[in-house]
């Protein structure tokens, strides 16, 4: 076992006695608050002691539905100091929703039973109609409540192992209904080591920056529980500071000197569109050794573009850091090497469509690119997996499947999909892609694969190219396909508010030049309107099931057609788009804000 300390709460005594290290939260309205290692220890305490006081004992679960990062971190060690199983939830950031939002959050909390649900007293009025529907809940109880002086004295930290539960990751139920992965401490420990100091070879030097929700794995695992257990400082932003101001998120790593950051593809393609040139111009970003890039598929392009534009403040080319993960991996799998530049290939397309084999594209031959997203950890191994379960040879596509000691333990009382996913030590991911030169390369979902006439496409393929068509929103459209009467046919949705006519006809022409693939409908919605996972993930399957059954665009927003005619989408109509005049335009903040609350 790595050196260090073995479990949460070893880490979290260890910050006694540290008061000029730890955790800084920047607030809105541009104050910081600061929590040292030792106040933060001392906070956790006061929680737990209050946890304990409520009943609540080793293994009972606490629902969490924390939007700010000074409220989460403390009420989250304190749960894993007294030995309960904290269960992060996002937060009803976008009120439009907010019905969906509590069916989805009231099935999470059938499933994950816990004896208590604690939120600010701010959000408190919105969620006390979910506690009569839970018969496990004895109630609500506010941050408040457990930020108070605690009479007696302070308790003694649980008694854990490295097998047992420290908390419940919900995924982000981008292909199906969100599960609750089991992070152990063991496999906690394991994949935070492999991340500080295999993947990042971090010292107490390093300050990390991040903007990324806390309820979701990156934001907590590669923020706040890895940065703990190696010591090393994190300045947070809060996520609608970002998301109102993207320039924030440079500026702070200029600011305070950040070493380490990490986000979505989606979030560097922004930070390169809102740059300001006299920001730029003021800013040093040479302090940066490694932001990583993972979550979602990652696009060369976006990646290019992001050194590209931040070269001039210092951003060193070897900066941004691909990495593959997912919860059920505890978080990540594979990292390039710190020193390395993102790298992407080109395959040739039709043995890849057809054949599933990844041979490099030669002269002007029709390629799909893929980028490389690096090694497995030391420790730990990945194979390629054919149809039969058995392990493919180097370029051959397949479901990629990982093993080590980051993995988790399974899914929360779900006996099915943990055996499904969870196999003699292996995971499967549930993702296809290829190993070359034993570097790992994602090519799509394998739920979301797109098969027409005996050819695979990977759905991210055709909405990237979407995504470059002026008027569509950026990170919004989806490929899949429907039943037609030869073979599958291929549908495309965007989301948009301009000239459907011309959008619709650069999607056709985009689509078939790059791929000799036409798309049988467009279909355009309102901005917002495409359903997304609470990380911002689009859902591919439930946008497909939206469409078939006509009701895609419906949730607020009207669905009309070129000629302004109400439409049918389950006949397949070639073309619609939102009626301007019955949208009400959304700001910056509630359209990407979308992205963490849309699910």
């Amino acid at each position: 076992m790595q050196n260090g300390h073995l479990t949460l709460i070893d880490a979290l005594e260890a910050g006694r006695g540290k008061t000029t290290r730890g955790y800084t939260f920047l607030q809105a309205d541009g104050t910081e608050l600061f929590f040292s290692f030792d106040r933060l220890r001392e906070e956790a305490i006061r929680r737990a002691h209050h946890l304990r006081q409520l009943g609540m004992k080793k293994g009972d679960r606490l629902a969490m539905v924390l939007p700010d990062g000074q409220d989460f971190v403390p009420t989250f060690f304190g749960a894993i100091w007294a030995g309960i199983i904290p269960v992060p939830l996002y937060p009803p950031l976008s009120l439009g929703k907010l019905d969906a939002y509590l069916d989805t959050l009231v099935n999470i909390l059938r499933k994950a039973e816990p004896t208590y649900l604690v939120t600010t007293p701010r959000v408190q009025n919105l969620l006390w109609s979910v506690v009569g529907r839970i018969p496990s809940l004895n109630g609500l109880v506010t941050t408040e409540a457990l930020a108070a002086e605690a009479p007696g004295a302070s308790p003694t930290p649980a008694a854990v192992n490295a097998d047992d539960i420290a908390f419940l990751q919900f995924t982000s139920g981008s292909t199906s209904l969100p599960k609750g992965v089991m992070v152990t401490h063991g496999s906690l420990r394991a994949n935070c080591w492999a991340i500080m100091q295999d993947g990042l070879r971090s010292t107490p030097a390093d300050v990390g920056v991040s903007w990324l929700p806390l309820y979701h794995d990156m934001g907590l695992i590669g923020f706040v529980i890895a940065p703990l257990f190696h010591d090393v400082p994190v300045v947070f932003i809060p996520t609608l500071s970002f998301v109102k101001n993207a320039n924030l998120w440079m500026e702070t790593i200029h600011a305070k000197r950040g070493t380490i950051s990490f986000a979505p593809n989606f979030a560097f393609a922004l930070a390169a569109k809102r740059a300001k040139p006299e920001r730029l111009a003021s800013w040093d970003l040479s302090c940066v050794r490694a932001i990583g890039c993972g979550a979602e598929p990652i696009h060369p392009e976006t990646v290019k573009k992001f050194v590209e534009t931040f070269a001039p403040a210092g951003m060193k080319p070897q900066a941004p850091l691909a990495a593959y993960g997912m919860a059920e991996a505890t978080l990540a799998i594979t990292f390039i090497g710190l020193d390395e530049q993102v790298k992407s290939e080109a395959v040739d397309a039709q043995s890849y469509e057809t054949q599933k084999v990844a041979h490099p594209a030669k002269g002007s031959a029709p390629s799909a690119r893929f980028v490389s997203c690096g090694r497995a950890f030391p420790g730990h191994a990945l194979a390629i997996l054919g149809e039969d379960g058995k392990p493919l040879p180097e370029r051959q596509v397949g479901e990629v499947a990982a093993k080590g000691p980051s993995i988790a333990a399974g899914y929360w009382k779900d006996v099915e999909a943990t055996a499904k996913s969870f196999r003699e030590g292996w995971l499967l991911t549930g993702d296809l892609g290829y190993l070359a030169d034993g570097e790992l390369y994602i090519t799509g979902r394998k739920k979301d694969l797109i098969i027409i006439k005996g050819r695979n496409y990977d759905p991210q393929r055709i909405e990237w190219l979407v995504d470059e068509i002026a008027g569509v929103r950026k990170g919004s459209a989806v490929a899949f396909s429907r039943p037609g009467v030869e073979s599958e046919e291929l549908v495309v949705v965007a989301e948009s508010r301009q000239e459907p006519s011309r959008i619709q006809a650069e999607i056709n022409q985009r689509v078939n030049e790059q791929l000799q693939l036409v798309p049988a409908d467009v279909v355009l919605v309102a901005p917002g309107a495409l359903p997304k996972t609470s990380s911002g993930k689009l859902q591919r399957q439930k946008t497909r099931a939206q469409y078939l059954a006509g009701t895609l665009g419906q949730e607020g927003v009207r669905t009309l057609g070129a000629t302004g005619q109400r439409l049918n989408l389950a006949k397949h109509v070639t073309l619609s788009w939102v009626g301007r005049g019955r949208h009400v335009a959304r700001s910056l903040l509630r359209r990407t804000v979308d992205r963490f609350a849309g699910r």
